[in-house]
């Protein structure tokens, strides 16, 4: 049989979660098509943003004169990241959750 080989250790972490969320109970539960679009709609949200963030990034980087300002501006662009990967994380928890507490017993 193919699955009594050596595993990867991804395969090894998998299977130990699984087990941990077996003994706390925790159903995994696909999300319905709803939620799925609702997260799909998240992260296409991200990308335009962050595509947007690019060519702004490009366009204030031609304009820069200095390598401090370069600095700043590449500063600037790693926290704004930063900031949209949260907030679509955010986001992607919450529909998660309303998801799970929708589909309880």
């Amino acid at each position: 049989m193919p699955g009594d080989g050596p595993k990867s250790a991804f395969e090894l972490a998998m299977e130990r979660l699984r087990q941990k969320d077996k003994e706390a109970g925790t159903d995994a539960r696909s999300l319905d098509d709803q939620h799925k679009a609702a997260i799909a709609e998240v992260r296409q949200f991200h990308k335009a943003k962050l595509a947007e963030l690019e060519i702004l990034h490009q366009a204030a980087l031609r304009q820069a004169r200095t390598h401090e300002e370069i600095e700043q501006l590449n500063e600037k662009l790693r926290r704004d990241k930063e900031r949209l990967a949260n907030d679509r994380d955010r986001k992607i928890g919450e529909i998660r959750r309303e998801e799970s507490s929708s589909s309880s017993p």
